[in-house]
């Protein structure tokens, strides 16, 4: 264990420690895509300073030169600890565990050993637009299960899915998002022990994108897809990326169930090599030392989406919100607006000067939405809705 001390606690959140100037100083893709008189909440960035722990663990490595390759089990082990804490789950099995770039990544190496060139994966749509391109670039086909009433997974048109993509004998996995991105929605463990059933039934392997596991609000329980029965042949993504704003220090942790850790062994040797060991360091000085700090975050974030709730009541009653469980997303379904196209982002960015992300991409149930970026000041977030009820 390292002698970091725990994160100390702070009357301001992370969330409103910076200030619009002290944002705009960055260089991220967040505030350098859009001019600088936008207000950026299209990127899933936090607006947040660096936890002091990862702060200190970096600063420490730099000290001793530390800028070598990464290596070793820290990561993981510093997971399996978080999960038993946070989760009561015991599944970060340290020898069933590969070292990956980032949860992306990790889904697409995982997913060319379970499936061959045309073979489909099927993913919930709408769904987080990264799903599409790398299944299409690594040769395989998406086959949609649009999400149902609520932004819950759709049992039936997840098993009508199934149906077709292993038609013919075809192998084919289901690349689960859980916390869902876009909609917040976080599967409950009834869902998840549904979801395994068919999955064994129809032979389809499921693997799991939790990147958004540590974002879970008040009202919800984050359920390892792992820990439920008849998962031991399904996989895992794992990361602190998304939690305490690491996704310049690329590392995340690909997690195989029981059954499945043969087929994780056999993961080439060269894709160890796209971790950061940067990443490692910071990512486990989150995990292990990080807590206090993601509370509050976690926080801000529950009092950001009833602030939004509130905001959108008041300036823009025409669009449907439904507060999200987990991640820092929401998911707003603008077709109520009557604005022209079904791309309600690129009215707030041409008229409101506010940049969300586009529905369209997000696939099947995506057009006329948009998805706005909850991490953030309230003043931010209030002048954001203020622009955007302007805009229409």
């Amino acid at each position: 264990m390292s002698s970091l001390p725990n994160d100390t606690n702070d009357t301001t959140g992370p969330l409103q420690r910076l200030s619009l100037t002290d944002l705009r100083r960055r260089t991220s893709a967040k505030w350098r895509v859009h001019d600088p008189d936008v207000l950026p909440l299209w990127i899933a960035e936090m607006d947040v300073p660096l936890a002091e722990p990862i702060a200190q663990a970096l600063g420490e490595a730099l000290a001793r030169g530390d800028t070598g390759y990464a290596a070793g089990p820290a990561y993981a082990e510093a997971f399996d600890g978080f999960a038993r804490e946070r989760w009561g789950w015991d599944g970060v099995v340290v020898d069933r565990t590969a070292l990956v770039a980032d949860v992306m990544t990790g889904a697409v190496e995982v997913l060319r050993l379970v499936t061959g060139p045309g073979d489909a994966v099927v993913v919930n749509s709408p769904v987080y637009p990264p799903f599409y391109g790398f299944i299409g670039h690594m040769d395989r086909r998406v086959v949609e299960a649009p999400l149902g009433a609520g932004h819950r997974i759709d049992m039936d048109a997840l098993e009508a899915a199934f149906r077709e993509a292993t038609a013919g004998g075809r192998r084919a996995a289901f690349l689960l998002c859980s916390p869902h991105n876009p909609t917040g929605t976080v599967h409950t463990r009834d869902e998840l022990a549904a979801v395994a059933g068919l999955a064994d039934a129809y032979g389809v392997r499921v693997v799991a994108d939790e990147i958004h596991a540590p974002v879970v609000l008040p009202g919800a329980e984050h359920v390892p897809f792992l820990s439920v029965p008849g998962a031991e042949g399904a996989f895992a993504l794992l990361s602190a990326s998304k939690a305490w704003n690491l996704a310049g220090l690329k590392c995340a942790l690909a997690v195989a169930g029981r059954d499945a850790a043969a087929e994780l062994a056999r993961m080439p040797l060269v894709v160890s090599h796209g971790p950061s060991h940067w990443g490692v360091i910071a990512h486990s000085a989150a995990l292990r030392h990080g807590g206090a700090w993601l509370d509050g975050v976690l926080d801000g974030l529950d009092a950001n989406r009833k602030l939004l709730a509130a905001l959108l009541a008041e300036h823009l009653p025409g669009v449907e919100y439904r507060q999200p469980e987990g991640t820092y997303l929401a998911w707003l379904d603008c077709r109520g607006l009557g604005l022209d196209g079904d791309d309600p982002a690129a009215v707030f960015l041409e008229r409101g000067r506010v940049a969300l992300a586009g529905g369209a991409p997000f696939g099947t149930g995506g057009a006329g939405h948009a998805r706005l970026t909850l991490a953030t000041s309230p003043d931010i977030l209030t002048e954001a809705v203020r622009r955007m009820a302007a805009a229409v």
